[in-house]
């Protein structure tokens, strides 16, 4: 009895999505479809990645692994969100608070890298496409989908450890939908100021210069699109980088006004926004943006589709 008593004293209290809303129903369940969509998309284009050998390129691997992410992300935080809402149980432990915080930060990191190196493959392949075979190797492309996780999960378990370290005082409630590490230093009764000055240097190495890496880049891959004298090459190139471009808008866009706003420009309710957008919508949406758009990826979809109903 008395370790259960302990045991709900250090859990933690998770308030849900957007507490003291009208019809929430509507909304978690709009978000459990969106999370159905994400898992099948993603999954089939993997599928395709895999099945069809014309899909058999440093970019459609690298799109593979940013697939694969969409998928892990996504599954870090909805299962237990729609749990919590449909069973009315809202407690998380210190250990599956800290699980979740590191899985979330290692995918959301993951996913900054691998976009920024998906930047330099479409730079390559435009700007130098006579080396881009040597340069784009089998070896080089699986070191970056290797850097990308290793960097995602060391930068994370670090923030991880360090946050979780800090006592809480009063209230364990965790006014979101899922353990975030600024949510949950809202409860220490210690100065988190130095940890936050840390938070803002790690959102300058993972936000800001890798979006000025993917700036650059495309400036450079502009600039060689304009000296192309073939209008259907110019179209082709355009049309690759303008999916790129979106996912990174897609994703920059939400995690910049996430980490890098000041403390006082902080809403419970803005937050739980930009994490809706970033972290469930976003990967249901990168699948969409590649696949729907690739003549590649339709016909893949098109001739496996064509087998099957053959084979039937």
């Amino acid at each position: 009895m008395d370790k259960r008593n302990e045991s709900s004293n250090t859990d933690f209290t998770l308030l849900g999505l957007f507490p003291g809303m009208k019809h929430v129903n509507f909304l978690v369940s709009a978000i459990l479809l969106i999370y159905t969509v994400a898992l099948t998309i993603n999954s089939i284009l993997i599928l395709l990645i895999w099945v069809d050998s014309h899909l058999h390129t440093p970019m459609y691997f690298l799109l593979s692994q940013l697939a694969l992410m969409d998928m892990t992300l996504i599954s870090s935080t909805v299962p237990k969100m729609t749990t919590d809402f449909f069973s009315g149980r809202r407690n998380i432990s210190r250990v599956a608070c800290g699980t979740q915080i590191f899985f979330f930060l290692t995918l959301g990191i993951a996913e900054c890298l691998l976009i920024t190196l998906m930047s330099y493959d479409r730079y390559v392949a435009i700007c130098k496409p006579l080396r881009y075979v040597l340069i784009m190797s089998q070896k080089v492309c699986l070191q970056m989908a290797a850097i990308s996780w290793a960097g995602g999960a060391l930068t994370s378990l670090a923030h991880t450890a360090y946050a979780m370290h800090f006592p809480i005082c009063g209230s364990r409630e965790i006014s979101h939908f899922l353990c975030e590490v600024m949510a949950i230093l809202k409860l220490s009764c210690e100065d988190i100021s130095a940890y936050e000055k840390a938070v803002l240097m790690t959102s300058t190495m993972v936000l800001l210069i890798p979006l000025y890496f993917i700036l650059f880049s495309y400036a450079l891959i502009f600039l060689a699109v304009l000296r192309m004298n073939s209008p259907e090459g110019r179209n082709k190139a355009l049309a690759t980088c303008s999916s790129h471009l979106t996912v990174v808008i897609l994703y920059f866009g939400p995690a910049l006004l996430v980490y890098m706003r000041p403390n006082s420009y902080h809403s419970p309710k803005l937050d739980q926004v930009l994490f809706i957008l970033g972290a469930i919508l976003t990967p249901m949406m990168n699948p969409l943006i590649y696949s729907l758009r690739n003549k590649d990826v339709v016909c893949a979809l098109k001739k496996v589709l064509g087998c099957c109903l053959t084979s039937n």
